[in-house]
C-alpha cells in the first residue's frame, strides 16, 4: 500500500463508502480530519483515529486536500458552496477530489468555482461498491488537469487498485455515466437469465455455473448473480443509488441529443422496486421487480 504518513487529508461523506475509504487512509498512515452528518459514523471514524471536525470548512482549512464521497450532485453542491462549505476554507494550495457520481455539467460548474477561488478540482468517481471500498481496490475514472491527477494520485492509490486519467475536469464522470449504464444493464441481463433459468425448470445456481468462463461471464454474473440466487439483497449498491445515476446518465444523454432507450427502460426497474419500498436494498434486488415472488 502506498504511505502517506505525515500527509493530512480531508473527508467529507462516511456512508457505505466513505467509512471504509476513510479507513483505508487512516490504514496508510495519513492524518485524516474528518467530517459527515451522522454523529454515530464520526464517533466511529475518531475510534479508527481520524480527527472529527463540525463541517467542511474546518476540513479544508486543516487539509491542502479534501476528499469527497458524498450521496448526489445536490450534495456536493451543499458539501461545497454551503454556509461552511469546503469553498470557504479554499486556499491556493487546496484540491478537491469529489469520488462520488456527478452529473457532468455540474461537475465542470463546481470546478469552475473552486478554481475562482485558486484551489483544483478533480473528478474521480469509482465503481467496485462496498466491497472495492472495503479492500482498496476500486476503479477509479478521474478528470481533471495532468497536475492536480499528480497531486491526487498517491491517495487515489491508496483508495484503488486501477486508476485512469481519462482527460480534463468532467470528464471522470462522464466514464462514471457510462460504466452505469452498463452496471444497470448487465444486472437486468443477470436478472432475466436467471429467471429464465428459473421458471423454465433449471437450476439457476448451476445456469450461472455453466455460464462462468463463457461470453456470458461477468463480474455482476459473479457478484450480483450470486445475490440474486441468495436473496442477499443487504446493500452493497443501493436501488436509489443505481437508479439516481442511470437517471443522470439520460439527462447526459438529453444535453447531446441522443437517446439510449435500453437504460431508459432499465431505469424504469429500479423506479418500481422504489415504488415498492424496496429502495434501500442492494441494486442485484432488480430480479424482484421482474419476478416479485422470486425465491432464487
Amino acid at each position: 500500500m502506498t504511505s502517506l504518513k505525515g500527509q493530512t487529508i480531508g473527508f467529507v461523506g462516511l456512508g457505505l463508502m466513505g467509512m471504509p475509504m476513510c479507513k483505508n487512509l487512516i490504514n496508510a498512515g495519513a492524518d485524516v480530519v474528518a467530517t459527515t452528518r451522522s454523529p454515530d459514523a464520526l464517533k466511529l471514524i475518531s475510534n479508527e483515529g481520524a480527527r472529527t471536525v463540525a463541517n467542511p470548512q474546518i476540513v479544508a482549512e486543516s487539509a491542502d486536500i479534501v476528499v469527497m464521497m458524498v450521496a448526489d450532485t445536490v450534495a456536493v453542491e451543499a458539501v461545497m458552496f454551503d454556509e461552511h462549505g469546503i469553498l470557504a476554507g479554499v486556499t491556493s494550495s487546496s484540491l478537491v477530489i469529489d469520488m462520488g457520481t456527478t452529473a457532468v455539467t455540474r461537475t465542470r460548474a463546481f470546478a469552475a468555482r473552486i478554481a475562482e477561488a485558486g484551489g483544483a478540482y478533480v473528478d474521480a468517481p469509482v465503481s467496485g461498491g462496498t466491497l472495492g471500498a472495503e479492500a482498496g481496490s476500486l476503479t477509479i475514472m478521474a478528470g481533471g488537469d495532468n497536475q492536480a491527477i499528480e497531486r491526487a494520485r498517491p491517495v487515489l492509490e491508496v483508495l484503488g487498485a486501477r486508476l485512469t486519467h481519462v482527460g480534463p475536469v468532467g470528464t471522470g464522470q462522464v466514464a462514471k455515466a457510462a460504466n452505469q449504464v452498463i452496471v444497470g444493464l448487465n444486472i437486468g441481463a443477470v436478472a432475466e437469465a436467471l429467471m429464465l433459468a428459473a421458471h423454465a425448470g433449471a437450476d439457476p445456481a448451476r445456469v450461472r455455473e455453466a455460464l462462468k468462463g463463457g461470453f456470458a461471464d461477468s463480474r455482476i454474473l459473479e457478484v450480483h448473480g450470486q445475490r440474486m440466487i441468495d436473496r442477499a439483497f443487504s446493500p452493497g449498491g443501493k436501488v436509489t443509488t443505481q437508479r439516481k445515476d442511470m437517471t443522470q446518465a439520460l439527462e447526459l444523454a438529453a444535453e447531446l441529443a441522443i437517446e439510449m432507450p435500453a437504460t431508459n427502460l432499465n431505469k424504469s426497474l429500479y423506479e418500481k422496486l422504489i415504488e415498492d419500498g424496496d429502495g434501500g436494498l442492494d441494486h442485484s434486488a432488480l430480479i424482484k421487480a421482474l419476478d416479485p415472488d422470486w425465491t432464487g
